[in-house]
């Protein structure tokens, strides 16, 4: 695919509230289509084989949630803006990579993946097989997990692969992907929905979510500190509305340091509560057991 260098007949109009119903229709809609329909089908599936365990509606939810947000980011006016505008692409990358990903999480599709192929013959044998082998045992590990998030987020927002990106739109489409696919198995870890080899207590979580807030930090301050524009690509576009380039710059650097710490800081929350709760749940049983001593 050629660069993207946009004509001046192909630069949107000034980003503005008139605008926010502005949409595309592209490739990103057939896979998100196509995702919405294996999920179904695999719930399907998963119900009709499995009466008495019958898939979660909750679960449903959050993955049809994932779906909305992703489409909103790539294809509503989030994603038409994305090649213009630096703090646009800001906050598509928070909405694919810290709203849309824990969403897909808590959808838990591989363990769906699972069940639905359960009893398929060859196909089951092949899915249990790849799941059980060594590679993703190492994909699906805590630590392999945050080292991949904690190497995306500066990569791609303070190195030239982000220019990169804004000439090449495969290489653009690819990055929205890389986003969703590196938060799930960040999130999957902190959602915890899914079944893990390597189960994380809840204090162990929150210490997870913790180590990432620096990831965040210090990109969003890289970014808003700089003193020059630090993508040529944006340099050939003849924007003739909106914020300077480096005001642009700085924007989205602001936006990544506070909106992505406020979310980390903001998933925290359910997880503090769960590890309270469970201690509770420990310490309950562990009265039960010296009163069933002591009797």
């Amino acid at each position: 695919m050629g660069p993207l260098l946009l004509a001046d007949d192909d630069m949107p109009p000034v980003l503005n509230w008139h605008h926010f119903g502005a949409f595309q229709i592209d490739f990103a809609s057939v896979l998100i289509v196509g995702a919405a329909v294996l999920y179904a089908a695999g719930v399907w599936r998963v119900n009709r084989a499995q009466p008495d365990r019958k898939w979660s509606g909750k679960r449903c939810l959050a993955f049809a949630g994932g779906l909305v947000v992703t489409f909103l980011a790539v294809e509503g006016f989030v994603g038409v803006y994305d090649d213009v505008l630096f703090y646009d692409h800001m906050v598509q990358h928070l909405m694919l990579i810290m709203v849309a990903a824990p969403l897909f999480a808590m959808g838990a599709p591989v363990e769906l993946l699972q069940r639905a192929c359960t009893g398929t013959g060859r196909v089951g044998d092949l899915v249990d097989r790849s799941l059980g082998s060594r590679l993703a045992d190492l994909v699906a590990h805590p630590v392999v997990d945050f080292l991949l998030y904690a190497v995306l987020i500066p990569v791609c927002h303070l190195t030239s692969f982000y220019n990169f990106t804004l000439t090449h739109e495969q290489a653009h489409d690819s990055e929205h992907l890389l986003f969703l696919v590196i938060g799930y198995l960040f999130w999957r870890h902190v959602v915890a929905v899914e079944p893990s080899r390597h189960p994380l207590h809840p204090a162990v979580r929150l210490l997870y979510l913790a180590l990432a807030v620096p990831v965040d930090t210090f990109t969003g301050l890289a970014l808003a500190s700089s003193s020059h524009e630090l993508f040529p690509a944006y340099d050939a576009l003849r924007r003739p509305w909106g914020p300077t380039r480096l005001a642009d710059l700085h924007i989205g650097g602001v936006i990544m340091w506070v909106c992505g710490d406020s979310l980390m800081l903001l998933a925290m929350v359910p997880v503090a509560l769960q590890w309270m709760r469970q201690d509770e749940r420990d310490a309950s049983d562990h009265d039960r057991q010296l009163t069933a001593d002591s009797g």
